[in-house]
């Protein structure tokens, strides 16, 4: 059986090696040891990881709450878990977690490419916002 559990600052190697293999990774800032290691050491129930009984990490989803809104990144299994139900473990995990602190909405960002993502987050009853455009500015 896979656990999920909140990831620690131990558990940081392996979730950079599955998100290189298993996450989005086109058309976003490169991630780093130390900004997973600060958001453990700032919320250390915000990132969930999924465990074989053997200790592989295996699945991850970050659901970061500010106080006011809810959000969802990083959702990634393992290729060679995938069609196991984990990515809706993960994901009904997550939404527990986040409307337990209050969260009345949640949203998750998905590239329009990512069609597997795509479907997994239309059929958890999740909509595309085509009203929304999201905007950015690298800043470090």
């Amino acid at each position: 059986m896979i656990e999920l559990r909140p990831a620690t600052v131990a558990d940081v190697p392996a979730l950079m090696a599955l998100w290189e293999v298993a996450a989005e990774n086109d058309a976003r800032p490169t991630d780093s040891p130390a900004k997973v290691e600060a958001l453990i050491a700032r919320d250390p129930d915000a990132c969930t990881v999924a465990v074989t009984p053997d200790g592989r990490i295996v699945g991850s989803l970050i659901s970061g709450w500010d106080g006011w809104r809810a959000h969802l990144y990083r959702l990634a299994v393992h290729p060679d878990v995938r069609r196991q139900g984990l990515a809706r473990r993960l994901l009904a995990h997550a939404e527990d977690r986040l409307v337990a602190l209050g969260a009345s909405r949640i949203d998750a960002m998905v590239l329009e490419g990512n069609d597997l993502g795509q479907s997994l987050w239309k059929s958890s009853g999740y909509e595309s916002q085509s009203e929304w455009r999201r905007w950015v500015r690298p800043v470090g």
